[in-house]
């Protein structure tokens, strides 16, 4: 846009500038008498405004017109003599106004000479501004509507006329077409240009709650070297209204690295009553320091899916329906939580002794410096006949903090009678809202129950120092079956007649149908006992203890 030809309010300016500062403008030999602060257009096209003081009233003006581009002895082009006082307190200081006819369009240079009361003259004195004597192209009649916008309205329209005033036919506007018009909206800018009637018209959507149009027409062919002026700014202040929405769930507790989902429908309510809110923004961010924590937007129908990761714990947050900075919808708010289980990683070592008893120790730990223990963690044993589900628990154990800190394994450890001798066994870190629950892999531990069937020594009676032979079988169960087992090593013990005491004395073995091989010396009388007690093998149980009395002779 290029500088406003009317200068009333800087001429007044540069006046109070003159007279505060020092400054020396345009005066009479003697330092007294007239002074012109400056000459310019003013209030409109034909126009000239002189700013000057003096120590007497103002008594004459005269303004002297140059063609800017004229050498400085041609001659003036026009003056004007026909100054009133427009404003200031007296006559000796103030703005005089005055029309200006000139024959030809253009930019000149202004001298004015003054005269006072006291007879003091001014001659000549050069204003410091000059005189853009243009066509002023304005637009008087912009339109913004509708100034307060709603959801239902969203549409605001902008119309005017720009019209065309020569200066030298001053009073005289007429239709200016073809000029393009820049139309401000304070937020970003439209252009349009006008027609025959010079008028132009467009629409736009407001993307803020408050915003200022203005139009100002641009330089165009039909009107060179013109003057556009802006006009003042209208006001839009759109309307918001009320919004609610539905969330599926208003907590999460996640483990970390899961994602979470929250599901609803947002609506808003018009004079139409509540209906959908489509593409508008759903999330949830932490209450206090505005981190977002996820969002996603309505579809056509209102309804969102909004996936929540597990990043950062938020036990104070709030899920929100729409921006604040929305220009059609309230924000709708509503309370929510998110808390984290920080990952946790377990260990175990488990085995069976041979009689039924487990003995497993591991470990826990956790990576994340936010999290922290529970005031007493356990971790509980448990045992399921296939490894995959019914699982029950055996026992549980304390788990020891010596440590308490991230990456540092803290232990358990316990030997215990089973429930069950063939089972798939698992140690399950016991967790709570801030450290995720962890389970081992099953592993299967298994020993197999044994017996011995059909013992008896023979001879009986024997002769001392003839040999002994032992018959039975050895078994294990599988199951409901009871199988041969064989390759094992039953003990023999013997308690001679009148003890209490069994006493070992050798192992006997067993053949691959598990029948009983081995034999010993006759000694005593007493009591032969067998059972599978000291190698019983990795998977297999002690065997109950079996006897037969034998008479030596």
């Amino acid at each position: 846009m290029r500088r406003s030809t009317f200068r009333a309010a800087a001429t007044a300016t540069a006046l109070s500038a003159t007279l505060l500062t020092g400054l020396s403008p345009a005066q009479a030999d003697d330092a007294a008498g007239p002074v012109l602060v400056g000459a310019d257009g003013c209030h409109g096209p034909g126009l000239i405004c002189v700013t000057a003081h003096s120590d007497s009233p103002l008594t004459h003006i005269t303004a002297h017109f140059f063609p800017l581009d004229a050498p400085a002895d041609a001659p003036e082009a026009g003056s004007t003599e026909d100054f009133t006082q427009y404003s200031g307190p007296d006559a000796t200081s103030g703005i005089w106004q005055a029309p200006v006819h000139l024959p030809d369009l253009g930019d000149y240079r202004v001298t004015v000479d003054l005269q006072d009361a006291s007879g003091a003259t001014l001659t000549g004195a050069l204003s410091p501004y000059d005189l853009e004597y243009r066509t002023v192209v304005t637009i008087p009649d912009l339109s913004v509507t509708p100034s307060a916008p709603d959801y239902l309205h969203q549409q605001v329209s902008v119309s005017g006329t720009a019209l065309a005033e020569d200066p030298r036919h001053p009073g005289t506007r007429t239709p200016a077409a073809g000029v393009p018009v820049l139309i401000d909206t304070w937020r970003g800018r439209l252009t349009a240009t006008t027609a025959a009637d010079g008028r132009f018209q467009t629409t736009f959507v407001p993307t803020y709650t408050t915003m200022y149009v203005s139009a100002t027409p641009q330089a165009s062919d039909d009107y060179p070297g013109a003057i556009d002026l802006e006009t003042p700014e209208q006001f839009v202040q759109t309307t918001q209204a009320p919004v609610r929405f539905t969330a599926s769930t208003h907590a999460l507790n996640l483990k970390q690295g899961a994602t979470g989902t929250v599901t609803g429908r947002a609506e808003i309510q018009t004079s139409a009553g509540w209906q959908p809110l489509p593409h508008t923004p759903i999330g949830i961010d932490e209450a206090g320091t505005g981190h977002l924590i996820g969002e996603t937007t309505t579809d056509s129908q209102g309804a969102y899916t909004l996936h929540v990761p597990s990043d950062s714990p938020a036990p104070n947050a709030e899920i929100y329906a729409a921006n604040a900075n929305l220009p059609f919808q309230q924000q709708a708010t509503e309370p929510f939580s998110l808390h984290v289980a920080y990952t946790t990683h377990i260990g175990v070592s488990a085995s069976l002794n041979d009689d039924s008893s487990l003995a497993a120790a591991g470990y826990v730990y956790f990576e994340d410096p936010r999290a922290k223990w529970p005031a007493k963690p356990t971790v509980t044993l448990q045992y399921s006949q296939d490894g995959k589900s019914g699982w029950k628990n055996a026992t549980t154990l304390p788990l020891k903090i010596r440590y308490n800190k991230p990456q540092f394994e803290e232990t358990f450890a316990r030997t215990f009678t089973t429930p069950d001798s063939t089972a798939y066994w698992r140690a399950r870190f016991n967790g709570n809202p801030d450290l995720a629950t962890s389970t081992t892999k099953p592993v299967h531990l298994y020993r197999y129950a044994t017996r011995v069937t059909g013992f008896h020594a023979t001879p009986d009676p024997v002769r001392k120092g003839r040999p002994i032979r032992f018959a039975g079988t050895l078994q294990y169960r599988n199951g409901t079956t009871w199988k041969p087992l064989s390759g094992a090593a039953p003990s023999l013990y013997f308690r001679p007649r009148g003890s209490t005491t069994y006493h070992y004395v050798t192992d006997l073995a067993s053949d691959r149908h598990g029948h009983l091989v081995g034999m010993v010396t006759a000694g005593r009388d007493g009591t032969w006992a067998l059972a599978l007690s000291r190698q019983t093998g990795d998977h297999y149980l002690r065997s109950p203890r079996v006897t037969d009395y034998v008479d030596v002779r």
